[in-house]
């Protein structure tokens, strides 16, 4: 207190916001500037507009020869040109200076002058209050009642913009689910929104509507309610059990998409996808339909996944540049990382799996709905499912993003002949160089002991 009664503040002030304006005039100074130029450019049209219609009219009187009657057309022509490029060019959108944008200043001093309105509005309302103190009005019940106003406004107002929000951004949040399973999740996502939403609606007319209607008057006295064990029963139990329900219903809704069947998984299709800062590495089994096994004491520059070639399931196992899948077949993913917490993430398909480091998860869904046919609903015919990481994994974590492709079983065929073996040529001279190096080893072991 003491600094601010031996301190003017006023000067203070003044001088910051003094100081944000003059730091500020760049950026406002290359907005004039643009501004300068826009309007010279518009003059040096208009002049050659105006020389176009002096050509014109000296064609049209017939004082110069014919020859100069076709230049002077010509004339007219580009004019015409230049005229129709400078309006195609004004149509656009004018780039803005990012200095504009970049200086903190700007903003400081916006900030600044929000404050000032904030402080000026609050001298208004003061000076009005002491009028009507001057008047004898009494100013206790008036204010009452512009709060018990603003509460009503704002319920009014808030809950407006929960049925805006729903209506517009409702379909944005939830397209259609293209797995069998998403339609159980979508189901469970909607039982939970419906009630929470009724939830979240009453609240806040109750909270908002009480403080409107019992708000202070001079007939009004007020009234203390102490306890009351009939209410405290209802508001617990209620919540309770509609709590227990939601859990109960999402537990067993997990329980029936994660706990497949053994028979279900043997005849899906096995793929798996090992995440890594900041890529996603995809493999596919060969004709023989299983994934050779996987050692990261074997991860050398060569063999980054550290596959196990000893296991010649592996021998013709693919990698995917991108995930390709066939319509309405299982697919069971093998889901693993080689360094951090990652996680597997297709939002269109309502699958989320962690990938953890020396562990495996998996997750088995059935996709329902091509890449052409969601394509056709949205109407957006450049719309591709994509699989991203939804864990914060480093500073290129926007990275970790695929390209997912739900296609027919002829089309899944022809885009997997097309696809790489990841045992090529390098990797079979280093297994078998290894491989002699070991035998050698084991020789020496065998002759030492003899």
């Amino acid at each position: 207190m003491g600094f601010i009664k031996n301190s003017n503040i006023r000067t203070v002030f003044l001088l910051a916001f003094s100081m944000c304006v003059l730091l500020s005039i760049p950026a406002f100074a290359q907005s004039t500037a643009d501004t300068s130029v826009q309007a010279t450019a518009g003059t040096d049209t208009a002049g050659t507009v105006g020389n176009a219609d002096t050509a014109s009219t000296v064609a049209v009187t017939g004082d110069t020869p014919a020859p100069d009657t076709a230049a002077g057309g010509t004339t007219v022509d580009e004019a015409i040109g230049v005229t129709s490029v400078a309006t195609a060019e004004g149509d656009q959108p004018l780039d803005l200076d990012p200095q504009v944008y970049q200086n903190a200043f700007y903003y400081v001093l916006l900030v600044l002058l929000i404050c000032i309105l904030i402080v000026v509005v609050g001298r208004i309302w003061q000076i009005y209050e002491l009028t009507r103190r001057m008047a004898g009005k009494d100013t206790t019940y008036y204010m009452h009642n512009i709060h018990a106003t603003l509460f009503l406004v704002c319920l009014i107002v808030g809950l407006y913009g929960v049925y805006w929000s729903y209506v517009h951004h409702g379909a944005q949040s939830m397209r259609d689910a293209a797995t069998e399973h998403g339609e159980r999740i979508d189901l469970m996502f909607m039982i939970t929104t419906v009630i929470t939403t009724i939830v979240l609606v009453l609240t806040h007319i109750g909270l908002f509507g009480f403080a409107f209607k019992y708000r202070a008057t001079p007939q009004r006295k007020a009234y203390f309610y102490p306890h009351n064990n009939t209410i405290e029963k209802v508001w617990t139990i209620v919540p309770a059990i509609v709590l227990t329900v939601l859990v109960l219903f999402g537990f067993f809704t997990w329980r029936s998409i994660t706990n497949v069947p053994e028979e279900d998984q043997k005849n899906a299709l096995h793929i798996e996808v090992i995440g890594e800062q900041f890529t996603w590495t995809v493999r596919y089994p060969g004709r023989d339909g299983v994934i050779g096994e996987r050692n990261y004491r074997l991860t050398t520059p060569l063999n980054n996944l550290g596959i196990d070639f000893n296991d010649k399931n592996s021998w013709d196992d693919q990698l995917g540049s991108e995930i390709v899948l066939p319509v309405n077949k299982p697919v069971r993913v093998q889901i693993s990382s080689k360094d951090i917490l990652h996680s597997f993430y297709i939002p269109d398909f309502r699958v989320q799996m962690n990938a953890v480091p020396g562990m495996k998860t998996y997750f088995q869904f059935t996709p329902t709905i091509t890449t052409e046919e969601m394509r056709d609903r949205l109407g957006d015919y450049n719309y591709d499912y994509v699989m991203l990481c939804a864990k914060i994994c480093g500073g290129g974590h926007y990275n970790m993003q695929k390209k997912v492709r739900v296609v027919t079983e002829e089309e899944y065929r022809e885009w997997l002949n097309e696809q790489p073996y990841f045992f090529t040529e390098d990797l079979r001279k280093e297994f078998q160089v290894s491989e002699a190096t070991a035998n050698e080893g084991s020789e020496k072991l065998l002759a030492n002991a003899n």
